[in-house]
């Protein structure tokens, strides 16, 4: 058996938790659709990342920082590339292998205002990677707004150092034809604190996973997710948390709205709590609000604890249709019906929502749900 088809075979086979990683392309088999890592996936759509390929888009972004941060677009050899990325896949190890260039953000102190990081890709394939490293005891905040409609591969390194605070906000604001898969490699230090945010609005398939490694004793991860998708979107959240030392937190909340016949989300969170952990709490939870027939939203919830050591360590997962008695009684109190399903969705999304801490991008947000669902705000005459 060849070492692909061994790593195909634990795709297949094998719990989540135990997968194998590779910076090496040809470690991993052509994905067929059949394996753990790609079975939820409509692999037709994102054949052209099994490949390598020559870039032909390119990033007409920009970066907006602060005092305290310096970035720098630096080549793939940079000694600050590389440093937490093990990918768990075909399409991150040829984004690794293959990408020309990486954004790097270094945070340090308290920048008095969240890094902007603008990421609009025009039409084509590209590879991307970025690194953002807070410093130890820095407190900061970093958002990324990906617009366009280009076929992406991209790999994301985060790194919080010792006593740091850091948040992160991926905003998926794609074109209609777009297609992103990316991979998020997260490492804490002792006493580090990381509040990593997913918001996916639009794009025809967006794949994010994000993997968390607990390197330092009294780690924090707050990983939360906000999603409407509507017909002929397919948004999918594939979570990793690895505690393998003491007296670390996990937190994990994700919540999805659908919309339209075709509309699908997956939602996989696998947590492991390594026999080292002592003292470990966790807890996820992924919630999914359908609002018409046909749509569909899949949750897998993993939990693998190797030591009774623990605090506490749990998972949750449930996915409704519209309440519809809700909605009478919001109607039987003279609320139109476009009214009254955007209270039933704002309040669903709130509490995930009000927990980004960026309260002009938590308006956004909510702006743009309301949008998709026909609602516009009245706006008062001045006069």
């Amino acid at each position: 058996m060849t070492l692909s088809q061994l790593v195909n075979e634990r795709a297949t086979t094998g719990t989540p938790p135990n997968r194998f990683r590779s910076r090496n392309p040809d470690d991993f088999a052509v994905p067929r659709g059949r394996e753990e890592e790609w079975r939820f996936t409509p692999v037709r759509q994102v054949r052209e990342l099994f490949e390598p390929f020559a870039p032909t888009s390119v990033m007409d972004g920009s970066v907006d920082a602060p005092d305290g941060v310096t970035w720098a677009i630096v080549a793939p050899d940079d000694a600050r590339v590389g440093q937490v990325l093990q990918p768990g896949d075909r399409v991150s190890a040829l984004a690794f292998s293959h990408a020309r260039q990486a954004l790097v953000l270094e945070l340090t102190g308290t920048p008095e205002r969240p890094v902007l990081v603008h990421g609009r890709i025009t039409p084509g394939l590209a590879y991307e990677h970025m690194v953002i490293e807070a410093k130890p005891h820095a407190r900061a905040t970093v958002v990324v707004d990906y617009a366009g409609s280009a076929t992406v591969a991209e790999n994301v390194e985060i790194v919080v150092g010792a006593g740091a605070h850091l948040t992160v906000v991926s905003l998926q604001q794609w074109d209609a034809d777009a297609v992103h898969l990316s991979s998020h490699a997260i490492r804490l230090g002792a006493d580090a604190t990381v509040k990593h945010v997913v918001v996916n609005l639009t794009g025809r398939l967006v794949r994010i996973a994000p993997t968390v490694e607990f390197a330092g004793r009294g780690a924090r991860a707050e990983m939360l997710g906000v999603g409407f998708a509507g017909d002929g979107h397919h948004f999918e959240s594939r979570l990793y948390l690895d505690h393998a030392v003491p007296h670390c937190t996990s937190d994990v909340l994700y919540k999805n709205v659908l919309s339209g016949e075709s509309a699908r989300t997956v939602w996989i969170g696998d947590v492991r709590i390594r026999p080292a952990a002592a003292g470990t709490s966790t807890y996820e939870m992924n919630r999914n609000l359908l609002l018409t027939d046909g749509a569909r939203a899949d949750s897998v919830p993993n939990l693998e604890i190797e030591t009774g050591d623990i605090i506490g360590a749990g998972h949750a997962s449930a996915t409704g249709r519209f309440d519809d008695l809700q909605l009478f009684y919001l109607q039987s109190r003279g609320i139109p019906f476009e009214e009254a399903q955007r209270l039933v969705v704002r309040g669903f999304l709130a509490d995930v929502v009000d927990r980004i801490g960026v309260p002009d991008l938590q308006e956004r947000v909510m702006t743009a749900i309301e949008a998709r669902l026909g609602f516009t705000p009245e706006v008062e005459n001045e006069d």
